[in-house]
């Protein structure tokens, strides 16, 4: 059958001589794997520029559940970047958004609310004039609610520590290391109440973001099994200084 679907490409591997492999997952069917032959020749009816990660795109597809290798017949941009391409850190913060994304959602059915959510978060970082410093941190929490594991309670007199393993706000100090100390975890309780428009109003130190997301790297790998190592986050750390 026939699948018209947008789609937001994750990953892509070259394959024999001339042709990709993408992950792309698509609003109708969940993560799917697709094969695009010849992509990388001079006279190809497809632009390689199409399948770069991040892109955002309308599909139409040969969908076959007993494959795990299905066909494009039709791709197109159904969004143009503006601003990511050409500003580097807005290029580092969606490359990690993309990692992050790619090595938690392993899903190969429908879920349009969390499709919605990622596609509109990568035309926001776009569009933004604001700063996007904290963009990462926010995001890892909003999608965090989409996985499962957002954040309980909230930092107060009572309960000032954030324990990672649990994923709440407590009100000693967890026995063993995975917490927030307590002005971390206001932080984090600040982030947690932001929305997509006042996040960045939010005011941190460079070791103040780095310290935000090395624990919430770690509360990842505490909620997702075998969730793997991330690679962007340092490249992100560079740019963002």
């Amino acid at each position: 059958m026939l699948l018209k679907t947008r789609g937001i490409v994750f990953r892509t591997l070259k394959y024999a001589e001339s042709s990709i492999i993408a992950d792309i997952y698509t609003e109708d069917k969940g993560l799917r794997k697709y094969i695009f032959n010849s992509v990388r020749k001079a006279k190809s009816r497809i632009s390689p520029s199409v399948l770069q990660v991040m892109s955002l795109v309308d599909l139409v597809a040969y969908d076959r559940e007993d494959r795990d290798l299905n066909r494009v017949k039709e791709i197109q941009p159904a969004y143009v970047y503006h601003t990511i391409p050409f500003d580097v850190k807005k290029g580092a913060v969606g490359l990690f958004m993309a990692e992050i994304i790619r090595k938690t959602i392993r899903e190969e059915e429908e879920n349009r609310p969390l499709f919605s959510f990622i596609y509109d978060n990568f035309c926001h970082l776009d569009q933004t004039t604001h700063s996007i410093a904290n963009a990462h941190l926010y995001f890892m929490l909003e999608l965090s609610a989409y996985l499962g594991f957002l954040p309980g309670g909230e930092a107060n007199s009572q309960t000032p520590f954030f324990d990672l393993s649990e994923g709440v706000f407590v009100a000693q100090i967890p026995p063993h290391l995975y917490y927030l100390d307590e002005r971390h975890s206001i932080l984090l309780h600040y982030l947690l109440h932001a929305s997509p428009e006042s996040h960045h109003e939010l005011k941190l130190t460079r070791e103040e973001r780095r310290h935000l997301l090395q624990h919430l790297l770690d509360y990842y790998r505490l909620h997702i099994e075998n969730f793997p190592d991330i690679h962007a986050h340092q490249i992100l750390f560079e740019v963002l200084n």
